[in-house]
């Protein structure tokens, strides 16, 4: 233990000199109370949190709803249901069709064909509300027939277009070689 004291010793006697020694000022102790005692305001950073979530909260809801398709009607009856079924299989494999030709040249085309697809969805949920509201009957089956049977015919001709666009391309290519 005492040479661990000489050691300490010998060390501090080394830095003597070198030691920063300040005197404070006789008020140094007033000012640090007054500034201990000093009640800061607390910040409120829970409130804003609080609003950011709510938001992100109401966003992440309306992207769902929005997103969210009536897929079964428990008011329909099962021939109706079926024929939806069927329709919407192949509106779907033709969507993915046209969205496998994505490329640069078939963009503007593409973006303008999924908002035309926009309005026909708009369409066909107010035909859905109308068969809710009023029950089956021949007008709105018919129209939900010919809206389904639009959007299908609608992507088979953006689907040739493109097809057309790019057999155009791949000639012109050919013939200035």
């Amino acid at each position: 233990m005492k040479n661990e004291k000489d050691n300490l010793d010998e060390l501090f006697s080394k830095f003597e000199n070198q030691w920063d020694i300040q005197e404070l000022n006789t008020d140094h102790q007033v000012d640090f109370l007054q500034k201990l005692n000093k009640k800061q305001p607390k910040k409120k950073y829970w409130f804003v949190t609080a609003i950011a979530a709510s938001i992100v909260l109401m966003l992440g809801i309306s992207v769902f709803y929005k997103n969210e398709k009536p897929k079964e009607f428990k008011f329909a009856s099962k021939e109706t249901k079926r024929t939806d079924s069927i329709f919407n299989i192949l509106i779907d494999n033709e969507l993915v069709k046209l969205k496998e030709k994505s490329s640069p040249e078939n963009e503007q085309i593409i973006n303008d064909a999924l908002n035309q697809m926009k309005t026909f969805d708009a369409d066909y949920q107010k035909i859905i509300n109308e068969l809710q509201k009023n029950g089956e009957n021949k007008q709105i089956i018919y129209a939900m027939i010919s809206n389904l049977q639009t959007r299908i015919s609608f992507l088979q001709t953006v689907l040739e277009r493109i097809e057309e666009n790019e057999k155009f391309k791949n000639t012109a290519d050919e013939t200035t070689l």
